[in-house]
């Protein structure tokens, strides 16, 4: 495998870790919202990653040579949560039931700042990765001199 083939398995990881950093924002961000365009409370949405083949300009001719693709990873689907709403009974507030309970969506802020850590992580580590190749792309290319 190529040095340009890592580099674009390390860049395709940078982008579903920053996906997925999106979505935790947005949950968190959404964590009180009771009503929606859809209607009811916000419903927590979470990406699924999946691998997927790394086909760049440069690692191309590589891979013809050597037969090997380059394994990365994407978001395959936005997954949406269907559990029921959390109810909290709230009988002044304007998304109140006439039962006086309010439809808050299912969203764990902690567990949330948690998987938020996590995606920021694995984006370090993609950086560090890429990092480490270029090093080795300018050690190559001044041994080749």
């Amino acid at each position: 495998m190529s040095l340009f083939n890592l580099m674009s398995v390390s860049a395709s990881g940078m982008g579903a870790q920053r996906q997925r950093a999106a979505l935790l924002v947005e949950n968190m961000a959404n964590s009180e919202t009771t009503r929606t365009r859809e209607g009811g409370p916000y419903r927590r949405r979470d990406a699924v990653f999946e691998s997927d083949e790394q086909i760049s300009p440069f690692s191309s001719v590589f891979a013809e040579q050597t037969g090997q693709l380059a394994t990365g990873v994407t978001v395959s689907e936005v997954v949406v949560d269907d559990r029921e709403p959390e109810l909290r009974y709230m009988p002044g507030h304007p998304d109140a039931r006439p039962d006086g309970y309010v439809a808050f969506p299912r969203i764990s802020p902690a567990e949330d700042m948690v998987d938020l850590m996590n995606a920021s992580r694995g984006y370090q580590a993609n950086v560090a990765a890429m990092s480490a190749i270029k090093d080795m792309i300018h050690r190559s290319i001044d041994l080749l001199r």
